[in-house]
This record gives structure tokens, sequence and C-alpha cells, in this order.
């Protein structure tokens, strides 16, 4: 080996969802909204001058720092914004992670967490989830350096309720606990009610689901301002501009609109229970949902196979070959005539095609 080799960080990356390049296909695969951003963002897009480009953005990130702050009713100092949650998250893991004690996270959650804990040199723990992959909250009285789960949780789209996380807070107030919410719009109980009791408690949100702007990459957390303070400090020592101008406009415009915001989600929470409906008719199982996905497996057919099926017929699902849910397919909830679409190709493998 060369001896330059032998200083290069090996780590085994994240996978996201496949973008596929061809047209004509059905993407459920990525969690994405199937329906544009509110109007409000188009006009802003508008308005924006191009002159500016020339200029570095705000670091501080104002004026979405406030319009956020406005919007939930928090104080300016309680908003940290980023570039996708993502990057919030990763941020909040090198700013708040670094005991020598595991960090704990669900065994069957976003696969991400591991991939920042290995980069990071994290320590951590996974508990199982139970056997209707619902976290337990005992698994996390132990002692540990930190503790972060997604509610709703994913893969599975299972929400716990506000009780359970006061429980987690109550057993936890010497680490920092962050409640990852990047589909709490489509249901389930926020705990952002708690943030006034637990000043350890991080919750962090995205503008990629609910919001329509996956590809404008926007997220943000929400906690006490010596939390923020920290973040802000590490981004600062990071990269000091994380948010290019657009991003900062758009987002900003795009909560002025919530009658648009509103009408949306509940287009997506009725295809969602139609859905529901549907699979169980063609004999699915599935997991209650409160995201923008079903998680479902069918007890007659292989679901690798039947991912493939979907894939070779122009639909696009997701598909994690890993212990105890290898039989599932997360299917994300897209447009009525998509789904129809999903029906189809369903019912075409589940009768003789595989």
């Amino acid at each position: 080996m060369k001896e330059w080799k032998k200083n290069i960080r090996k780590v085994v990356p994240y996978v996201p969802g496949e973008q596929p390049k061809q047209q004509d296909i059905i993407k459920l695969n990525t969690n994405e909204n199937p329906y544009p951003p509110s109007p409000s963002v188009y006009e802003a897009m508008k308005r924006i001058d191009p002159g500016r480009m020339r200029l570095y953005p705000d670091p501080s990130c104002r004026m979405l720092v406030n319009g956020l702050a406005s919007y939930h009713g928090l104080d300016a100092g309680q908003i940290f914004v980023g570039v996708g949650s993502d990057d919030v998250l990763a941020m909040a893991f090198m700013t708040f992670f670094n005991s020598e004690k595991p960090i704990l996270f669900p065994d069957i959650t976003y696969s991400f967490y591991q991939v920042w804990a290995d980069l990071l040199k994290i320590p951590f723990k996974t508990p199982a989830l139970d056997e209707d992959f619902q976290i337990r909250a005992e698994d996390y009285y132990r002692e540990n350096g930190g503790v972060i789960f997604p509610n709703p949780n994913a893969p599975t789209g299972i929400a716990r309720p506000l009780d359970f996380i006061r429980d987690i807070l109550d057993h936890n107030q010497d680490v920092i606990v962050v409640v990852d919410e990047a589909y709490i719009d489509f249901g389930g109980e926020t705990a952002l009610p708690l943030l006034k009791e637990y000043e350890n408690l991080l919750v962090v949100r995205t503008y990629s689901k609910s919001r329509s702007m996956a590809g404008m990459r926007i997220g943000y957390a929400m906690g006490n301002p010596e939390l923020i303070q920290a973040l802000n400090d590490v981004k600062y020592s990071y990269n000091s501009y994380t948010m290019d101008q657009t991003a900062l406009e758009l987002g900003t415009a795009a909560l002025l609109d919530e009658n648009y915001f509103q009408s949306v989600l509940r287009k997506i929470i009725a295809t969602r229970q139609e859905a529901a409906e549907r699979l169980t008719q063609m004999g699915f199982r599935w997991l209650d949902s409160s995201a923008n996905f079903i998680f479902a497996a069918h007890p007659s057919c292989d679901g690798g196979k039947l991912f493939q099926y979907l894939r070779d017929h122009g639909v696009y699902v997701r598909y994690f070959n890993s212990p105890r849910i290898d039989q599932y397919l997360r299917i994300t909830i897209g447009t009525d005539e998509e789904m129809k679409r999903l029906y189809q190709v369903l019912e075409s493998a589940l009768y003789g095609n595989i």
C-alpha cells in the first residue's frame, strides 16, 4: 500500500434513494412531495435580484431565522438553519455527541445516524424496536452520551405520543436529546411544546417533505438559545456560508401561504388513507403510518422480487435489504394518478407475474 493511502479516512457512506434519469416513471422512492411548492415561492423567485449573486449570503441567515421564529412563536435565538436537515443533524452530531459514552438510536431508523457516528468516531448503541416496530422508552433509560430518534420514525412511519418523548427526556436530563421531525407535519404530536420544559431538547425539521422543497435543501433546528449558539459556533468553525441567497429568500416565502401548505397536507393524508385501504384489499400488511409514506409487506410475495418487478415496470419504491425489514417496501405517497399506476403494477405482480 502506498504510504499516503494509510491516511485516507475509510467510511461506509449513506446510500440515498435512487434518482432515475429516464422519463415516464412513477417515482415513489425518496419521500418527495408530489405537489409543487406554494405559489408564494414562485412569486419570490421572480423578485430575486441576479446582481446579488455576486455577494456572499448573510451567514447568520437572519431572514429565514426570523421567518421561522415568527412562524413557530419562538425567539430568533432558538432557531438554527442549515442545508437540509441532514446538514443540521450532522452539525448536531459534531456539536453535542462528544462523550466517551455511546449515543443511542433505534436499530431500525434513519440510516444516516450510523454513518455520522462512524465518520465522527462517536460510539453508539442501537436498541432494537419491539415486535411491533415500536421504539421502547425503557431502552433509553441507560447511561449514554446522547439520544436521537425520528418521530415519526423512518422507515416505519410510526409516531409516538408526546408522553413518550417526555418519558425519554425525564430519563435523559444530562445529555442532549434530538427529535428528528422530518415527517411530523403528516401526523403525530410535535415535541415543540416541550422546549419550554427541557433545556436539553433539540427538535429538527426539514422543507424537503411537507414544504415540497427538497431541491432547495433547507432544514432547521429549534431549541434553547444555548444549544443554538453552540450549533452556530460549530457552523462558523466549519463553513460560515452554509445557505445560499436563493434558499434563504424562497424558504422565507414558503412560510407565507399557510392555506396552501395545509391543503397539500390534507391531500397527502387522504391519499395515504386510500393507499392503506387498497393495499389491504391486495393482502398487504402495513405499519400505521403518520408520515408521507407507507411501509408494507405481502405475506406471499418476496419483498426483493416485488421491488424489482415494480422497478422493471417504471414504478420506483424503496427497498431495504436489512434484517427484520427485508420483506417490506417503503412507498412514498404520490398523486392519485401515480398511486393508481402503482396499484395496477402491484396487482399485475401479485396475480401471477412474479
